[in-house]
């Protein structure tokens, strides 16, 4: 079918192209705010990284297989490419696992600027996702598991359905580890920090007296449970599809019908920046200052009052106060204003 051919190139080319974009601007925003990221952020960054993989090591090459109407390549850049998939999908995975513990962890005090986890571990916690990315990918270059191409000719992946014998302890012990425990994990903690923030917002009967740090968890976990459920919505479809391969005969399932898992799956790299864009306002302004700075030269440096102001209002998210100039303000109006300084939001 020529018109359904063509619909899976847009929909390949166009998921390339958006996510090289929107995860190239997470990481740009990300290096020029370096010496401010705090360390929940880092685990962000990660998750933009594993998804600019992807797009870029994948996805150029399924879309030349889709223009060529078959697999380009032999046997080993089908192993690659299936690899690829296999490594950068369980990083994200672990990455979003991390991500919950991390903020339920935050979420213990609810009402307490410190950190509880220093950059340091974050950093040992990201390496962790990449090991154990890294030794799921080669099992099946070990024999345990097998890469083989998908029944629609045009990309490859575990090769579900020769795994119903020897690869099927692959298969259980795999969808366990990598997809139902991390998931579970994931609402687990999710849902323990909603139920502190409703019980913490139940306490407060003035809901103009509301702390920041209250609304800025708050924001963080709607930004956190949006890109989770995004992440596992997208990958269960094919899960399914693949797991019907395994206990049944993929014949039962037409190619075309197969396909459709699979580019839902790709577009998981896509939406993560659109979620940064609409929820948080510190990519917001950055996105825009960046877009500002290539449209003009460079403006001046010199100080002045608006540009003091303009700091005070866009004061880093780096875990320390800022000194807030200001002007027959009284101490009460000084501690608000730091406080508002402090807990702007971050990702």
């Amino acid at each position: 079918n020529i018109l359904y051919s063509t619909r899976i190139r847009v929909h390949m080319l166009s998921s390339t192209v958006l996510s090289f974009i929107g995860n190239i601007l997470v990481l740009v925003t990300a290096i020029r705010r370096a010496t401010k990221l705090k360390p929940p952020e880092l685990l962000s960054v990660n998750l933009a990284v594993t998804d600019l993989g992807a797009a870029v090591t994948m996805y150029p090459l399924a879309i030349a297989s889709a223009f060529n109407h078959g697999w380009l390549g032999g046997d080993a850049t089908c192993l690659y490419y299936g690899l690829m998939g296999f490594f950068f999908g369980v990083a994200s995975m672990m990455t979003l696992t991390v991500m919950s513990v991390v903020r339920f962890i935050i979420s213990l005090s609810l009402q307490s600027p410190k950190e509880k986890i220093s950059k340091g571990r974050i950093q040992l916690l990201i390496m962790g996702t990449w090991v154990c990315a890294l030794l799921w990918a080669v099992f099946p270059l070990l024999g345990w598991g097998k890469y083989g191409p998908e029944p629609f000719g045009t990309s490859c992946t575990l090769a579900w359905s020769e795994m119903k014998e020897n690869g099927f302890s692959f298969v259980i012990t795999m969808f366990l580890i990598n997809l139902l425990i991390p998931a579970t994990i994931i609402v687990g903690c999710y849902s323990g920090l909603a139920l502190k923030l409703h019980a913490a917002y139940k306490s407060i009967n003035n809901s103009n007296q509301i702390p920041n740090i209250l609304k800025m968890h708050r924001k963080l976990l709607i930004i956190a449970v949006l890109i989770s459920m995004g992440f596992i919505g997208c990958w269960t479809p094919y899960a399914a599809v693949s797991l019907w391969s395994v206990f049944r005969s993929s014949e039962s399932i037409p190619p075309e019908v197969s396909v459709l898992p699979c580019l839902f799956a790709k577009s998981s790299t896509v939406y993560n920046p659109l979620v940064y864009y609409l929820f948080s306002k510190t990519f917001k302004r950055e996105v825009r200052q960046l877009k500002w700075t290539c449209g003009r030269s460079k403006a001046s440096n010199e100080p002045d009052s608006n540009h003091t102001v303009e700091n005070a209002n866009h004061a880093p998210c780096d875990g320390q106060r800022q000194n807030i100039p200001t002007v027959n303000q009284s101490p009460r109006m000084q501690t608000e204003a730091e406080i508002k300084v402090y807990t702007m939001e971050c990702l």
